[in-house]
């Protein structure tokens, strides 16, 4: 079936507050929640920060700030299955997670530029964290992706000044959520169903909700994260790594809305804002790239702190040197690993300057096919060549460590875990040929991706 303007207009992927109080609603009834640890609260973040900065490189180190402080113990917390509220409390306190409101609404009034690097620059201390913090800020933009100019504005006015984080419920290969019309209100909506991952909506204050109704389109509407008709699995206990992120399953339980917030909708009809609309897609697979940049930038970066204080020089060979880092197989190893992260890192940029100027493009309806066609295809490759650089660094710095590093209170493994795990999101395989096609047709618009929920 061909995908409908609504579908065409829409995400993939789906993105924190204080712990929920007796009146909010309990998680469904799990086994799981057992293998939920509390928070050990190894590391006491700020109560308070400075003013918010109003430069770009001020968030950059703001941003560094609040990586180190989770780094500490981000290790200990995974094996712990802890659920972090207070990380994610971290990220509003801090500012970060209104990089995008208006300063006059109480938020940074940064661009998408700022915002992908600080995502990456948390991911260096946290991958589970800069893609809380990633998703959080696409699903911010979903109004302006989707939405209508009224509602764009009322969505992130009250985001911005409530401090709320929202996280999603928007898994495009599950279908079983549904959306109807109320049976006694003509001016709500209902949805029920299930969803198998829901990135952020235990911690979140908002869940982005998606049902198909019967004509079916999808509908994506924001609601309250904490109130009755919405449950959670906690199966991400038994996950290999990214296991902050709290993406298992959610029940969805006659939770209503408002028809006036179904995104984009204006009396039941969908009003499309052209190749706009579908720059969700390469949006969010932007923030992925984001943060496996960020991981991978993080894993190298303890590596070689590793390397210098500890990695010892072998003895067993004709002239051994005194010390691990004159060691030619750790110089040569170090020196490649480095020299790929910077070709990698210049050729995000590259994208990440691309893409915060059409996100940012008004009227919306400017942004063409041709640029939503370019700009997915350089995100493709980014996100390639940063996979592809980041599974060989979390690995090959083990050898570059030496056997010792393998200890478990070390944490070295949780860089490996996260990124192995996240990659598998869609299949990389479908990424590379997305660029192949495109320039084996010389850029024309027979090469270029068709907009769908993963491309």
């Amino acid at each position: 079936m061909a995908p409908t303007a609504v579908d065409q207009a829409l995400f993939a992927g789906s993105g924190a507050a204080p712990p929920p109080d007796k009146t909010t609603a309990a998680a469904a009834p799990s086994n799981n929640t057992s293998r939920i640890q509390p928070d050990p609260q190894l590391v006491q973040y700020p109560t308070s920060w400075p003013a918010n900065p109003t430069t770009a490189s001020g968030w950059y180190d703001r941003a560094h700030e609040v990586s180190e402080l989770l780094a500490q113990d981000a290790h200990i917390r995974d094996r712990g299955n802890v659920v972090p509220y207070r990380q994610v409390q971290l990220l509003k306190d801090s500012g970060l997670s209104g990089l995008l409101g208006r300063v006059e609404w109480g938020g940074a009034g940064q661009t998408w530029e700022v915002a992908y690097k600080c995502v990456a620059i948390v991911a260096e201390g946290e991958g589970s964290l800069g893609q809380l913090l990633g998703y959080h800020l696409i699903w911010f933009h979903a109004p302006a992706l989707v939405g209508t100019t009224a509602q764009r504005a009322r969505f992130e006015e009250y985001w911005t000044r409530s401090r709320s984080f929202l996280g999603g419920a928007v898994n495009p290969r599950d279908t079983a959520l549904t959306v109807s019309e109320h049976p006694s209100d003509p001016t709500k909506l209902v949805f029920n169903g299930f969803k198998t991952f829901s990135t952020g909506s235990k911690v979140s204050d908002v869940t982005i909700l998606e049902g198909v109704n019967e004509k079916g389109e999808s509908v994506f509407a924001p609601a309250p994260s904490k109130q009755e008709g919405i449950r959670y699995g906690d199966e991400w206990v038994d996950i290999l790594g990214m296991r902050a992120t709290q993406s298992g399953s959610i029940t969805i339980d006659h939770v209503v809305v408002d028809k006036e917030d179904a995104l984009g909708f204006v009396n039941g009809v969908f009003q499309p804002l052209g190749a706009y609309n579908t720059l969700n897609l390469p949006a969010i697979q932007l923030v992925f790239t984001s943060f496996y940049l960020g991981i991978a930038r993080g894993a190298l970066k303890r590596g070689l702190a590793y390397t210098r204080n500890n990695t010892r020089a072998w003895p067993y060979q004709p002239h051994p040197p005194t010390r691990g880092v004159d060691e030619f197989y750790i110089q040569e190893g170090y020196g490649t690993l480095q020299a790929r992260l910077w070709a990698s890192e210049a050729q995000i940029d590259a994208v990440v300057a691309q893409m915060s100027g059409l996100l940012h493009q008004e009227p919306r309806e400017a942004v063409t096919a041709a640029q939503r066609a370019d700009v997915a295809v350089r995100v493709a490759a980014a996100k390639v060549n940063v996979a592809d650089f980041g599974l060989d660094v979390v690995t090959r710095t083990y050898e570059l460590q030496g056997a010792r590093s393998i200890s478990g209170k070390l944490g070295m493994d949780l860089a490996w875990r996260d990124l192995r795990t996240h990659l598998l999101h869609d299949p990389l395989a479908h990424r590379r040929a997305e660029v192949g096609r495109y320039v084996l047709a010389g850029g024309e618009e027979e090469g270029w991706p068709t907009p769908s929920w993963y491309s």
